[in-house]
């Protein structure tokens, strides 16, 4: 067992003997909820940044109130190496099912990584499919590392900012405050209106991937 950012992780013994091995924390948010993508973010950190951005109070976005994610995110996106987005659409879901197309939205936030990661540390415990780089599944990663919890950070503020923009598309779902959850209100709109086209179990959406942020750059 090896420390890796505050947490005890089986990792490749080369790469664990080597300090300055590029290691990209990852997480995916949305993935329970009833409308919209699901998006991953990926999270490259130094050391020395992983060290800061915990201090600054980075951890599970779960946990974090929405003022403080927003806060976080530009502290993020300034210190960390690189970073990137990914998602997969809701015909994704509805085709391969919400765990693929989690997984998928995972492989294309590391694939648009401006530094290629030697090792993926992956939220939760399922591996990513066809990943030419090593990964080591973390449960619970976004607690326990710093660069997964930034990740989740990153896609989780991203994604509630899209699912905002949606709500004036397709009004009447409560969707700016539930961000496609399934909440009591959204439920019985969707009994009364019907699912709209970015409602997953649909038949038909539109490409969404050309919404995506540029990924950052590297320092």
């Amino acid at each position: 067992m090896v420390k890796v950012r505050n947490t005890s992780v089986a990792i490749t013994p080369t790469l664990a003997s080597t300090p300055a091995a590029i290691i990209a924390g990852v997480d995916e948010v949305g993935r329970g909820a009833l409308f919209g993508p699901v998006v991953a973010g990926a999270v490259i950190l130094d050391a020395s940044t992983s060290a800061d951005l915990a201090t600054l109070g980075v951890t599970d976005s779960k946990r974090l109130t929405a003022p403080r994610r927003e806060a976080l995110v530009p502290q993020i996106k300034s210190q960390a190496r690189a970073y990137a987005l990914g998602l997969a659409t809701v015909h994704e879901i509805d085709r391969l099912n919400i765990l693929q197309a989690s997984l998928l939205a995972m492989r294309r936030a590391i694939c648009r990584l401006s530094v290629a990661p030697e090792l993926c540390l992956v939220d939760g415990n399922q591996r990513i499919p066809d990943l030419a780089v090593p990964q080591q599944t973390v449960v619970k990663g976004d607690q326990v590392d710093v660069a997964i919890a930034a990740a989740s950070i990153l896609a989780k503020v991203w994604r509630d900012a899209l699912i905002v923009r949606l709500d004036r598309r397709y009004p009447g779902y409560d969707l700016a405050s539930n961000k496609g959850y399934g909440s009591a209100r959204h439920r019985e709109a969707i009994a009364r209106l019907g699912r709209s086209p970015q409602h997953r179990q649909s038949f038909k959406v539109a490409q969404q991937l050309s919404l995506l942020p540029e990924p950052g750059r590297s320092h």
